[in-house]
Order: C-alpha cells, then sequence, then structure tokens
C-alpha cells in the first residue's frame, strides 16, 4: 500500500515538472511579442515649468533581424505613436546580425511622431554591423544623432538637455561634450546604451540617465535573478536606480538576441511622464 502511495505521488509530481518545463517553454516564446507600456512619473526639481507633465517615450535593443521582423518593428512605431509623445529618445542596438536590416528599420524609425524631438545613440550592434551606415540611415531618418553630442530643448524661454555618450564597448566617450553650458539646475537627461557607464557619473549635472542592452536578462528567474547579463555591475540590470548624484533606468529593451526568448523579462516601451517637485 504503501509503495502504490509513494508511486503514485511519484508519477504526479513527475507530471507536474513536466508540465511546468513545457508550459515554460512555450511561454518563453509567447512573452517576446507581448510589448508593456511602462508608464513612470518622474519627479524632479530642475524640471521647468513648461516641460511639466511632456511626456518622454523611450525605447531600446530593437534588434531588427531574423527574430524580430519589420512588421514587428511598425506595430511598436504604431504603439508609439498612440502614447503622443513629445519626445521620444532611442537607446540603441536597432538591428542584429546583418548590414542590410539597417535602412528598413531606420525608414520605420522615420515614423514616429514626436511633437518636440527625437533622437538616440548607437548600440554595440550597431556598431558591428556598420557604425557609419547606422548614422547615416539615422539622419536620413531625421533622427537627431546624440553619441557625444547633446540638444538643448526648449519651450518658450526655458530648455532642458537632451544628450548621449558613445558605446561603453566600441567607441569614445566624452561626457563634456554633452554636458558642456549645463548649471547644476538644468534638466539634463543622458542616453547610455550600456548601463555600466552610469558608474562614472561623478556630478550632479545629469539628472537621468537612460540605458538598455541588457534585456532585463532577456531570461531571469521570477525578476529576481539573470543568469546572463553583458555587463560589469551585475546589481543594477533593469529598472530604477539611483546613486548619490543621478539616477539611471535601464530599459528590458524590445527585441531579443539569439536565443529569441523571453521569460519574465517582458519587452517595454517606456513613457515618462515629466513632474515637477511642488512644494507643500
Amino acid at each position: 500500500m504503501k509503495v502504490n502511495i509513494k508511486m503514485a505521488f511519484i508519477k504526479k509530481a513527475t507530471v507536474i515538472i513536466i508540465s511546468l518545463g513545457i508550459f515554460a517553454a512555450i511561454y518563453s516564446f509567447i512573452e517576446p511579442y507581448w510589448i508593456k507600456i511602462k508608464q513612470i512619473d518622474f519627479k524632479n526639481n530642475d524640471i521647468p515649468y513648461s516641460f511639466d507633465n511632456k511626456k518622454i517615450v523611450f525605447i531600446a535593443d530593437i534588434h531588427h533581424g531574423p527574430f524580430f521582423s519589420l512588421d514587428r518593428v511598425k506595430k511598436v512605431v504604431t504603439k508609439i505613436n498612440s502614447l503622443n509623445p513629445d519626445i521620444v529618445l532611442l537607446g540603441g542596438d536597432y538591428v542584429h546580425r546583418k548590414q542590410k536590416y539597417i535602412e528598413p528599420v531606420f525608414l520605420e524609425l522615420s515614423k514616429i511622431k514626436s511633437v518636440i524631438f527625437i533622437g538616440g545613440v548607437l548600440g554595440n550592434h550597431d556598431h558591428w554591423e556598420s557604425k557609419l551606415r547606422s548614422i547615416a540611415e539615422m539622419k536620413k531618418a531625421k533622427i537627431t544623432y546624440l553619441d557625444n553630442f547633446s540638444s538643448w530643448i526648449s519651450i518658450g524661454n526655458e530648455k532642458i538637455k537632451i544628450g548621449g555618450i558613445g558605446d561603453l564597448w566600441e567607441d569614445e566617450q566624452l561626457l563634456e561634450n554633452t554636458i558642456k553650458n549645463v548649471k547644476e539646475n538644468d534638466f539634463v537627461i543622458l542616453i547610455s546604451h550600456n548601463p555600466d557607464y552610469f558608474q562614472k557619473i561623478i556630478n550632479r549635472r545629469v539628472d537621468l540617465v537612460l540605458s538598455g542592452h541588457t534585456h532585463g536578462g532577456q531570461i531571469n528567474f521570477f525578476g529576481l535573478f539573470a543568469p546572463i547579463l553583458p555587463i560589469r555591475n551585475k546589481s543594477t540590470w533593469k529598472g530604477l536606480c539611483t546613486n548619490n548624484f543621478s539616477t539611471l533606468y535601464i530599459t528590458t529593451g524590445i527585441g531579443t538576441i539569439t536565443p529569441p526568448i523571453r521569460f519574465f523579462s517582458r519587452p517595454e516601451i517606456v513613457l515618462f511622464k515629466l513632474q515637477q517637485k511642488k512644494p507643500f
């Protein structure tokens, strides 16, 4: 009798384990298509009154290529436009594996509608496929190229600064080019494809750093642990974090690299709503 009960338990446990394994495998191929809108109310004393409640959309890591079709890129653009963003910022890694994907992805990104400004940086994959061609197609798409450059964005007589930094693996990082003429009470956003650069910010002139690169681990265990991360600082791999000088947001990104799966790391479009801190 005890043997029969034990065998029945083992059979049930085996069925449950196999079923969970099958579910996890199927789900990991579904999740890459399940893009979420991540909304963040970002409060900061340096945000000018004219920019209060303005919307900034941030995406990274599209990886248009064999695993992320042009039709999926079109759907991302449609989702972005439905948010009616004032500013759109792009965090790099637009393609995966071949140069032939560069022109079509930027052709689709040129259809993004932003009221005030659209700009972006390159990621390591863009350097690997072709930095020069990526820059050319970005400019053709009327997307402001921000690697080691910056732009003042004005509404009336108030302004904020948006800049970028060269990819940490494949380029030089000239922060002074981005934050020159910046005062401590100016609101400054910096795009850095690789979040490891955040550790190098040692002054208060940058208010918000936007990064991608990690894909949120792409495969992680319930958001707690990611076994494979392409960064040195393994403690900071997704979401919001702060240090004594600035705030960092690392997006989980849009696309994937090999393998083309995600597990507990849904792709996302990030919607920041700027909010000026008001005294009570």
